[in-house]
């Protein structure tokens, strides 16, 4: 395998407009290989378009997208097959059973029935989903089981990057604690590069190396938690982490 530069991810002064209003922009950030990333900051913030755009479904206004070095464009799908994408709510589509949720790309592709079911077993390993799960419709599994089919669909291609937005919104606390630990542990196993979108700095923390703080789309300040801690970039920085101060702390990952 050819060996993958320092940044997976460039982001070189983009600006995302929808109409008059800039969504985002301009914003530059690097996100390295092998590292997670968290995108935090408030609804609206812009941190889901951002997420949009490395991931081609969306083209910046100004700016580029770099992935390996390489532009992103909206109409390269074979590059955006080295990206897996788990939108909010998990977007399972409800007229297909789990695992055929799980290996919907892959059949699409044309892999072989018994490579599909193989990568498809191995998944639901290490996604922690027994197997009579992968033969029940979306509105018949729990909320953290349809996250977990949805991570399973991101993973099939077995791609270098996974881009995931606000994975564990809308679960409950024990299921959000649940798959909290599942992420984490499937984030070390596979050594991928990962963006995380999150309201909720204490999950960034919980999950991330680095953290970046959106506001009304821009980029207030990125890098470690404890350097936002020691050298808040703006008051509204300050503000943001006392709102982390308020719960409990989690542990840092390393």
């Amino acid at each position: 395998m050819p060996r993958l530069p320092l940044n997976a991810i460039e982001v070189h002064e983009v600006v995302k407009r929808f109409g008059e209003a800039a969504a985002v922009g301009p914003v530059t950030l690097s996100v390295a290989s092998k590292s997670t990333l968290a995108l935090v900051g408030p609804s609206g913030s812009g941190k889901s378009t951002l997420l949009r755009l490395m991931m081609g479904l969306l083209e910046p206004d100004e700016g580029e997208v770099r992935f390996r070095g390489e532009a992103v464009r909206a109409d390269d799908a074979a590059r955006r097959r080295k990206m897996g994408y788990v939108v909010q709510g998990g977007g399972l589509f409800p007229h297909l059973r789990a695992g055929e949720n799980a290996t919907l790309v892959a059949r699409y592709l044309g892999w072989p029935r018994a490579e599909s079911a193989g990568r498809l077993q191995a998944l639901a390993s290490l996604c922690r989903i027994d197997e009579p799960i992968l033969g029940r419709y979306p509105a018949e599994i729990s909320g953290g089981e349809r996250q977990r089919v949805s991570l399973m669909r991101a993973l099939m291609l077995d791609p270098e990057v996974l881009l995931l937005d606000e994975p564990l919104g809308a679960l409950d606390p024990v299921t959000r604690t649940d798959l909290q630990h599942d992420l984490r542990r499937i984030f070390g196993e596979l050594g991928k590069t990962v963006v995380l979108v999150t309201h909720d700095l204490a999950e960034a923390a919980f999950f991330a190396h680095r953290v970046a703080l959106l506001r009304e789309g821009r980029l207030l300040q990125e890098g470690p938690l404890d350097e936002l801690r020691r050298a808040p970039a703006s008051p509204y920085v300050s503000r943001f982490l006392e709102a982390l101060a308020q719960r409990p702390e989690p542990e840092v990952a390393g």
